[in-house]
This record gives structure tokens, C-alpha cells and sequence, in this order.
């Protein structure tokens, strides 16, 4: 099977985040004799049709060139090379409207405003509506903690310029900081093919509110408890068919999973050198091959 690993071409923006993943993760799938080859997506050389089957794996700029990675995704489908994820699903994951989307479907969400270009706001109601001391501001379309604020009630007059700055190029969503980010750590839920596969905890540094590890984060393998591990199915079960890898990031917020983000466009896999967790993946694409 001739295979291709999707990756960017790193420019130095994200700390090279997750490359040794992929190498080892390469190096895996050749040894069980698939014939897997590293491809930039922004590439336009590359013949894309001429493999068995295309893995999203690393595209980690897709959000600095979101309209080039659209126009892309148009070009495979249409070729009709079998890509995973699956195109529509990647399309609708490149959007954290998805969130209130989750929120419909009867799934607990980190509370979720967008605010769109032109639109008039006072963020300062928000930390009334949601009784928070502080605010996250992020980009709708993001990844990699890009124009990612936490702002405390005591900044916001001064973050207002900034901001409507900011929202002159792209709408962004507000949120309240959750504080159980710092106590407890965000759980990371790992499925390949729909199966459960591994689970980390991500902790913060010290007084930082950002779980990547290049803000020092730390990275913690666990076992999710059957609560949360149920609820994470669910969301996979619902939102990710068809799907070689899923991430479910959430938090527990008074016993109740709740979601920070679904991860379904190129996730860091948090493998950790440990063998099993590739043949697991391996044994996804096979499945998914057929």
C-alpha cells in the first residue's frame, strides 16, 4: 500500500511540535511494510493520485493559510483520493463554530460566544453572564495557541483596541477561563478508528493558563475515569465516523466531561514511544484500508 503522511513545511512558528512523532510513526508503518512517504501539503508537485490512501497528519499552519487548505481539500476530492480523516469531516473541524454544534446535540461544552467582524460587543457582560474573572479570547479559525488572550476583568479597557483590531481580519470566540485547567489538567482521550486507544493529562506551568508543552506543559500518560471515557466515545461515536484518529480534549467540571475541543485535523497523537500505542494506529489504517 502506498501511503502518504500529510505534514507542513516548518518554518520555525511551532516549535517543531510533534516531529519526532511523526518520524517514529514512519518509521513504524514501513516497518510493517507499508510504503509510507512524507508530503508537504502546500506541495503542488505532488501527484496525490497516485496513492493507495493520503493521512492528514501534521498540517500544523492549516489556520495561517485556511483558504489555500480549503482550495487543497477541493483539489483531492476532486481526484477522489481516499484521504483520512475524511474531507467533509476535516472541513467542519477547521471551524470551532462545531462547538455549538456539540452543544446542540445535547453534549456539555466549555460556554461558547462568537463574535463575527462588524458586530458590536461589551465583553465586559460576559464575565457577569458566565461569573468568571477572566476571559479567553481566541480566533475562531486557530491552533498552536495563536491570538490566544486570557484577559483578567481589570485589562478589558485596555484590551479593547487590541481586540477590535484583531477582529477586523476574523471572527474569534470568548469563553471564561476555566479554572480546573490549573487544578486538575485537561484530558486528552486518544480513539483510532472509533476505539478507544490511550489517554494523557495535560497540566500547565505554573501561573500559565496554555497546556502545549513548548509553554512548558507537562505531558502525563493516565487512565480516564469511566465516566469521562464514556462521554469521549459518545462525542466520537456522534462526530467522528469514518475517522482513522480522534482527540477529545475536555475537562471535568463539577463531574461532568466537558468539552474544550475535538481534535480531527492533525492532533499531536501523544504516543510516547510506546509500541503499543503504533499498532494501534497501524491497525486503524488497515481497517480503514479495506
Amino acid at each position: 500500500m502506498k501511503l502518504a503522511l500529510v505534514t507542513y513545511y516548518d518554518e520555525g512558528k511551532y516549535a517543531g511540535e510533534g516531529s519526532s512523532e511523526d518520524q517514529r510513526l514512519e518509521q513504524y508503518l514501513n516497518q510493517k511494510g507499508l510504503q509510507v512517504t512524507f508530503e508537504y501539503w502546500t506541495n503542488p508537485q505532488v501527484k496525490w493520485e497516485e496513492y493507495d490512501l493520503v493521512i492528514i497528519k501534521s498540517t500544523w499552519d492549516y489556520f495561517d493559510r485556511i483558504h489555500q487548505f480549503l482550495s487543497w481539500l477541493d483539489i483531492l476530492e476532486k481526484k477522489q483520493v481516499r484521504v483520512l480523516n475524511p474531507i467533509p469531516v476535516i472541513r467542519w473541524n477547521t471551524n470551532k463554530q462545531y462547538l455549538l454544534e456539540v452543544e446542540k446535540a445535547g453534549f456539555a461544552i466549555v460556554p461558547t460566544q462568537i463574535i463575527y467582524q462588524g458586530e458590536q460587543v461589551h465583553l465586559p457582560d460576559y464575565y457577569e453572564e458566565w461569573q468568571t474573572q477572566t476571559l479567553i479570547i481566541k480566533p475562531l479559525i486557530s491552533g498552536g495557541a495563536k491570538n490566544t488572550f486570557a484577559v483578567s476583568k481589570s485589562e478589558i479597557a485596555t484590551f479593547y483596541p487590541t481586540f477590535e483590531e484583531l477582529l477586523v481580519e476574523e471572527p474569534y470566540l470568548v469563553q471564561p477561563f476555566m479554572p480546573e485547567v490549573q487544578t486538575q489538567g485537561e484530558w486528552s482521550l486518544l480513539f483510532y478508528n472509533g476505539k478507544f486507544s490511550h489517554c494523557v493529562l495535560k497540566v500547565p506551568q505554573t501561573g500559565e493558563f496554555r497546556v502545549q508543552h513548548y509553554f512548558g506543559g507537562a505531558i502525563i500518560p493516565t487512565t480516564p475515569p469511566a465516566s469521562i471515557l464514556e462521554t469521549a466515545q459518545q462525542l466520537v461515536n456522534t462526530f467522528a465516523q469514518g475517522c482513522l484518529y480522534a482527540r477529545v480534549d475536555g475537562l471535568n467540571s463539577n463531574g461532568i466531561f466537558t468539552l474544550m475541543e475535538l481534535e480531527l485535523i492533525e492532533p499531536l497523537l501523544y504516543m510516547l514511544d510506546q509500541e503499543k500505542l503504533y499498532e494501534n494506529y497501524y491497525q486503524a489504517v488497515l481497517a480503514l484500508a479495506k
